[in-house]
């Protein structure tokens, strides 16, 4: 006897069923409310069931981001044995989670719980999948908003829904709460908060890929004299006072003048002020003294090499990935045309805009290097780096993993990534020699009718073709010829666009102040607010006014009393790493330490296929052999991401600086800057001061002075010149002369 299939069984079921308990009105949504029981459990996430492979023969979409492919899995896999319809009750999909079966996951939700009834409901329905006519989720709120809590105080969050057809949901229990730093608060599951401690964070909600964010603050129990946030250089001082005055956070002293002096000269120019120079400002009077010196330095033609560099950085300007002579070349043309920007002090829409559109042979226009390397000659623009290095690039934005499945922490879909695709999905290269001649960038047209060959790209999900389309979902208009790279660069420029101008404010802002407004710095999203909203929209306006003008709002910066505060900490601000109470203490750059080690010793670098005498930063090739670049954490620029450079502090650049050959050859050769004064006969004293104000911008205090005096006596005048030598060697292993402070 032929025995029925178990889904003629589930069919016959729901047939048989009493009348309306399934009715199609009253059914659970799959889209709206089953897929997210499925997130809030962890069922799943990528420990879970939303990996690759699945987890122990069952899987599903990553956060949810197919529910199609989920509805199909549950219901229909291995002849749909998770659910029985005749009995929903004995359903896999029911019992591994009350524990009634094994479940490596545990017991996800007790019986008659809210989750067990839903999950009930949704099967005696018959398990109806997702609709192409349900309502889509329009906005998430969550209630009461903002507030300012006491540590050990809890407050209960709501979370609404509102939905396409107009109406209103609560769906807080089937939410996903997440806090930014659960050292100053917690939330549970149910949106239950706890203020652990002072300071302030972002808590996120997360329902059907949209994330709703909320500010907790908890503001320190302390009086602070109101002086204290007086008397600010510029706008910027009085957001970030504001913000230390709400939270009850004390600013350190203003720093003296060398250490201004030696920090806005790094900041700025990437070289260390000479002895002459740091003598001249500390003895100058005149109280404009420090703003007169930033203008200088914004002039100075150390800046252009300094800016172009961190322009190489950005653009990803490196070696093709063929590495051949033609590739050197293309680097160096690249180059060469940032630094025509830059000493032009050419605005940032401008610039952003022409690498945007290039197009070309790269001898007759340098920026289509920038396609170069992220496209690359023999891939599809889909299939390469590009798509979410323009957006990383440009707009601060991280949609590389929406090329496998929605963003986790933003509402970016796959689909927003390949449609955003589209807009280079007409790029092609050609080479007139395969190995020397130049790399021209043409882009191809569909027919005037748009029936063949259509803008856009392939979702290779769906198999859905899709067109061009910008992040904000915006509809633009691209006419049969046009390159589509046009409406784009023209969307992301436009001045409404608060991303193109907030991802170099805050680039430029954790340049100088060490830590971005939003961390990440590439990583800016609804779910990652700044730590200082009225400073970061203030900052963005002053940007966008003064017409993109990078050097305006680094003069702007550098003249804040912000910028010039000591980066020693007071008691009660010595732990605050997020609202500028002080100055952040970091390491230079591999860069710029090799270069000032260069400096101070006045024994060059010498870099293959380099004059001798050329510094780090104006070295165009990431390539060029360094050990002591690679150690210190150079960028490769392989990718977008800022987290390229590594400034970490390791063993190995320990024990390179204090035994390696970069650092003992520049103390012994006999053009060092001791050999150099011994052979001068200058005085004990000239060597020392000339020593300390080189490297660390500074006159010896009067301990270190106690010191270097008992350590020359011992060492007699036979064997006074190692005597400096070790002296000179001591200073360059100082954590003063290593970091920027």
């Amino acid at each position: 006897m032929n025995l029925p299939s178990c889904r003629s069984v589930a069919l016959l079921a729901c047939l048989f069923l009493p009348a309306g308990v399934h009715s199609q009105e009253a059914a659970p949504s799959f889209l709206n409310e089953i897929q997210p029981l499925l997130t809030r459990l962890g069922c799943n996430q990528g420990a879970c069931h939303g990996k690759g492979s699945g987890q122990n023969g069952f899987r599903l979409s990553l956060r949810g981001f197919a529910p199609e492919w989920d509805h199909h899995w549950i219901t229909r896999e291995f002849s749909g044995r998770r659910v029985a319809m005749a009995a929903p009750e004995s359903s896999l999909l029911v019992q591994k989670p009350l524990g009634v079966s094994a479940h490596a996951g545990g017991v996800l939700f007790s019986e008659n719980s809210r989750e067990h009834n839903l999950l009930l409901d949704w099967l005696r329905a018959g398990a109806p999948g997702p609709k192409k006519d349900e309502a889509e989720l329009r906005k998430l709120v969550i209630l009461p908003g903002n507030r300012t809590l006491k540590p050990g105080e809890q407050l209960q969050l709501t979370v609404q829904a509102e939905f396409s057809d107009g109406k209103t949901k609560d769906v807080t229990w089937l939410t996903q709460f997440f806090s930014n730093d659960e050292t100053i608060a917690t939330v549970s599951p149910a949106g239950l908060v706890t203020m652990v401690r002072p300071g302030e964070t972002a808590l996120r909600a997360s329902f059907l890929g949209n994330v709703a964010v909320v500010m907790m603050t908890a503001p320190h129990d302390r009086a602070i004299d109101p002086k204290l946030f007086a008397n600010g250089n510029n706008f910027i001082d009085g957001n970030v006072f504001k913000k230390l005055a709400a939270l009850n956070i004390e600013p350190s002293d203003p720093c003296d003048d060398g250490v201004f002096l030696r920090r806005a000269f790094l900041d700025t120019i990437g070289v260390l002020p000479t002895a002459a120079e740091v003598k001249a400002f500390v003895s100058d009077t005149r109280p404009d003294k420090r703003a007169r010196v930033i203008d200088q330095l914004l002039e100075r033609p150390e800046f252009v090499d300094f800016w172009t560099w961190w322009l190489d950085d950005l653009v990803q300007n490196r070696k093709e990935a063929d590495h051949d002579v033609r590739g050197t070349k293309n680097v160096r043309i690249f180059h060469h045309w940032l630094r025509e920007q830059v000493a032009a002090n050419r605005p940032w829409n401008e610039l952003a805009r022409d690498i945007l559109t290039a197009k070309g042979s790269t001898d007759e226009n340098p920026a289509v290097g920038y396609y170069v390397v992220t496209v690359g000659e023999k891939r599809e623009a889909n299939q390469s780096t590009v798509v979410a290095g323009v957006a990383q690039t440009f707009l601060g934005a991280r949609i590389g993993c929406a090329q496998c499945h929605n963003h986790p922490l933003e509402k970016y879909t796959q689909d927003d990534y390949y449609h955003f695709a589209g807009f280079f999905s007409r790029i092609t290269f050609q080479r007139q020699d395969p190995k020397t001649g130049p790399t021209t960038l043409n882009v191809s047209h569909p027919d005037k009718n748009q029936n063949k060959n259509p803008v856009g790209v392939t979702q290779p999900r769906t198999g859905k073709f899709l067109p061009p389309q910008p992040l904000d979902r915006a509809t633009l208009k691209i006419a049969p010829g046009d390159d589509p790279r046009v409406a784009l660069a023209a969307w992301i420029i436009d001045p409404k666009n608060d991303y193109f101008a907030g991802a170099m404010v805050n680039r430029l802002w954790a340049h100088f102040l060490g830590v971005g407004l939003v961390e990440p710095i590439d990583d800016l999203r609804a779910s990652n607010p700044p730590s200082n909203s009225e400073l970061w929209n203030a900052l963005v306006k002053e940007f966008v006014d003064k017409k993109y003008d990078r050097k305006h709002l680094m003069r702007l910066i550098l003249n804040s009393r912000t910028y010039q505060l000591a980066s020693k900490t007071k008691p009660g601000n010595e732990k605050d790493q997020r609202h500028y109470s002080h100055y952040y203490v970091r390491r230079l750059p591999a860069e710029v330490l090799l270069d000032a080690l260069c400096q101070v010793s006045g024994v060059p670098e010498a870099f293959e296929g380099y004059p001798v005498g050329v510094r780090a930063v104006q070295v165009p090739d990431p390539a060029v052999k360094s050990y002591f670049l690679g150690v210190f954490g150079r960028n490769e620029r392989i990718t977008a991401c800022a987290c390229e450079r590594n400034n970490e502090v390791t063993l190995p650049q320990t024990l390179h600086l204090r035994g390696g050959d970069t650092t003992l050859d520049r103390v012994n050769h006999p053009d060092s800057l001791v050999s150099r004064m011994m052979k001068a006969k200058k005085a004990d004293e000239e060597i020392v001061e000339s020593i300390f104000l080189s490297c660390l911008g500074r006159m010896p205090r009067a301990e270190e002075r106690a010191k270097i005096e008992q350590h020359l006596r011992q060492a007699g005048a036979a064997d006074r010149e190692n005597a400096f030598r070790d002296l000179f060697w001591a200073v360059l292993n100082a954590k003063e002369f290593s970091f920027n402070h």
